[in-house]
């Protein structure tokens, strides 16, 4: 799939890394996903809600209803952080795994892609999106 078909296809987001603290990429990119329409699964271990949505510690923690209809997960984390973050990606069902700007893991990357998932790396989510809405 492209960036403009899973961007369009796929509406229920994990960010992977969410804060709360103003200024961080992952709290802007979290609020801009919010107002462009997606449904957002914020995680964190260390918050207990963002934007008044509940936040989990990890993934296999998001309550099942919930976590069935997650599709990308985005990921806030340090490169070498992702493999464990791809397993339970790859437990969940999810789509796609989106590691934001800076993030890349080529191990992690490819037993996602064996999984049968698409892989983004090394782009903002958010600055997809506003190039394919003409923002």
């Amino acid at each position: 799939m492209t960036i403009r078909e899973i961007l369009e296809v796929y509406k229920h987001v994990a960010v992977i890394g969410v804060s709360e603290k103003r200024g961080k990429p992952s709290r802007n990119v979290t609020k801009y996903l919010i107002h462009a329409g997606y449904t957002i699964y914020p995680v964190n271990p260390n918050l207990n809600s963002v934007f008044g949505i509940t936040c989990y510690p990890s993934l296999l923690e998001i309550p099942a209803e919930k976590r069935n209809l997650i599709e990308i997960v985005d990921i806030f984390r340090k490169s070498e952080d992702v493999e464990p973050i791809v397993d339970q990606a790859i437990e969940i069902g999810a789509k796609v795994i989106w590691m934001q700007l800076g993030i890349t893991n080529d191990a992690a990357s490819r037993k996602a892609e064996q999984a049968g998932l698409e892989v983004i790396q090394n782009r903002c989510i958010a600055v997809e999106h506003s190039l394919l809405a003409g923002r």
